[in-house]
């Protein structure tokens, strides 16, 4: 597979005569616009290939799939009135744009050294995320906005999953709902599971998908999580961050790991 065939391949997915499709050699990247809203969609052609070299077709129907759904969202204006239930928090890396394409601005604030805060509408097979724009359209404020969104998130479900490695326990909540990473947000629901530890806790979300805590009782703990940590993060659909988090009083503190030893 190259970035020719890619190329070709996608276009042939996304065709359509409200579509307009260009391809930047030099980025190797492919952008989709809706021809009535010159909005559209840049992906990067590199990232995909190293994806279909694992996954194959699910590397190109991800891509098509979360293609169709964002432009279907940019042409179709939105009343988060209608949504007020469906608001969530999203947590990103703070390498991730901090505004649309267009250029207008997302609602989000910082959250750690490592991640930020994002505010989305879910709508069923895909979301959207919230911008200053549908905020002052809609006459609503930021606050309230957030207020909601962290409401919606402690009503969620918290399945976790349990393993024990070399002593140290780690819990997995994984429910492919788009929002796994958001519920570390859940002070409630940490500190019941900080209730139950008795080592050092311990939380990752390499990617939007996972929420990791451990219970580390030992060094092996640490290079475990380390490992599990790297691996969501390499695999996941929509990578956060492969650093782990201390957890205490409520507090996050991201740490790095190395070898058997941690590093504040």
């Amino acid at each position: 597979m190259n970035s020719i065939i890619m190329k070709q391949e996608l276009e042939a997915r996304l065709a359509n005569a409200d579509r307009v499709i260009s391809y930047n050699r030099d980025k190797d990247q492919l952008r989709i616009e809706s021809k009535g809203t010159r909005k559209g969609i840049t992906v990067s052609l590199s990232g995909i290939i190293a994806k279909w070299h694992i996954e194959k077709e699910k590397a190109i129907e991800e891509v098509v799939y979360y293609v169709e759904e964002g432009l279907h969202a940019m042409e179709n204006p939105l009343q988060i009135k209608d949504y007020e239930k469906k608001i969530y928090p999203v947590i990103r890396s703070t390498s991730f744009p901090t505004e649309a394409t267009e250029g207008t601005p997302f609602l989000f604030e910082e959250h750690t050294a490592e991640t930020r805060i994002y505010y989305a509408v879910d709508m069923g097979k895909s979301y959207r995320l919230i911008d200053s724009k549908i905020v002052e359209k809609e006459g609503w404020n930021d606050k309230r906005i957030k207020e909601i969104a962290l409401f919606n998130v402690r009503s969620l479900s918290n399945p976790l999953k349990e393993d024990r490695v070399a002593g140290n326990v780690f819990y997995f909540l994984n429910t492919n709902d788009g929002y796994d990473a958001s519920r570390i947000l859940n002070k409630g629901f940490l500190n019941e599971i900080e209730k139950k530890v008795t080592g050092t806790m311990v939380l990752a979300v390499p990617h939007q998908d996972v929420l990791i805590i451990a219970d580390i009782q030992n060094d092996a703990g640490y290079d475990v999580l380390a490992q599990m940590s790297m691996g969501f993060f390499t695999n996941g659909r929509v990578p956060i961050t492969a650093l782990s988090f201390l957890y205490e009083s409520g507090e996050l503190e991201p740490i790095f790991i190395l070898g058997k030893n941690k590093k504040k």
